[in-house]
């Protein structure tokens, strides 16, 4: 930021007074926004699944795809990836593990 060094300067009770005043706009700014977000929180915790749940009803959303023969399991993080991110052959490493 550039500063006119040729300005009149302000006296320590005018800045003091200029930040008191910055202060109460700003919480007066933070009170109104905190007025538009009305959460319950019983409805947010229904929403978080405990582990050690029962998920004996629910149903697999997702199709499950078997490993294609251009893909490779990594003996790290065995995740199944494209033959183009093995770094090694044995053991078959992936890129993000090597």
């Amino acid at each position: 930021m550039a500063t006119d060094y040729d300005a009149s300067r302000k006296s320590e009770e005018e800045q003091k007074e200029e930040s008191l005043e910055a202060l109460r706009l700003a919480a007066t700014n933070k009170d109104a926004s905190s007025s538009k977000i009305d959460e319950d929180e019983t409805e947010a915790a229904e929403s978080f699944e405990l582990p050690g749940a029962d998920l004996s009803n629910e149903e697999l959303s997702i199709e499950v795809v078997p490993k294609q023969d251009d893909e490779f399991t990594c003996s790290v993080c065995f995740l199944v990836h494209h033959r183009s991110a093995r770094i090694t052959d044995t053991p078959p490493v992936c890129r993000d593990c090597a």
